[in-house]
């Protein structure tokens, strides 16, 4: 009875520290690195150290909700590009999978597009599993607090994947507005409309 009693709590404990695994909004981000497609250079988290806000997007070539909101997130990086703001693009997929996600896929979207900023290989899922993503596109407003990162938001781009004439609710643009201001964000959470991220 004692071994069976003893045996269930490690299990409940292991299934504890897998879920503690996942960060939650105000949890301090831990530093990664993952080869960007455009030159299969490393580029690591503490490489934005001088930046204000960065903005995670868990995005997929082979992913229809991805494309639509290319635009749209090109756009607001544009917007806010001098005021601090680093976005991040990671590619969850595997690429073995989803042969729509591989590097040259990854290139050729980013150049359609003119991504001005790293596109991300993270085939494996390590760094999308830390973060809880499970769609694409998913998005995470991190803060820079004297060279710790902290998670403020994360989920949904806004209220409509379909039509950007059509949206009410701008959950990233005013996730990011906030953090930029040291104001609480609102909305910290909403579950994000994508693709599941292939393994």
């Amino acid at each position: 009875m004692k071994k069976y009693i003893l045996v269930s709590l490690v299990i409940i404990s292991l299934m504890s520290f897998q879920k503690q695994q996942v960060y939650e909004v105000e949890d301090t981000i831990g530093n990664f690195s993952l080869p960007n497609a455009m030159d299969n250079a490393m580029v690591s988290l503490s490489d934005f150290a001088n930046a204000k806000v960065v903005v995670i997007v868990f995005n997929s070539p082979g992913c229809a909700f991805s494309r639509i909101y290319d635009e749209r997130l090109v756009n607001l990086s544009k917007e806010y590009k001098d005021k601090g703001v680093n976005f991040i693009f990671i590619n969850p997929n595997n690429p073995s999978v989803s042969p729509d996600d591989n590097a040259e896929a990854m290139v050729k979207r980013a150049k359609e597009k003119g991504y001005h900023f790293p596109f991300l290989i993270d085939g494996d899922q390590k760094i999308a599993t830390a973060f809880g993503a499970t769609k694409t596109p998913e998005v995470f407003v991190l803060k820079n607090l004297n060279g710790a990162f902290v998670l403020k938001y994360k989920g949904a781009i806004d209220d409509n994947p379909q039509l950007a004439s059509e949206v009410t609710a701008y959950y990233l643009k005013d996730a990011i507005v906030s953090v930029m201001n040291n104001s609480a964000v609102k909305i910290s959470e909403k579950r994000a409309t994508g693709c599941m991220i292939k393994k």
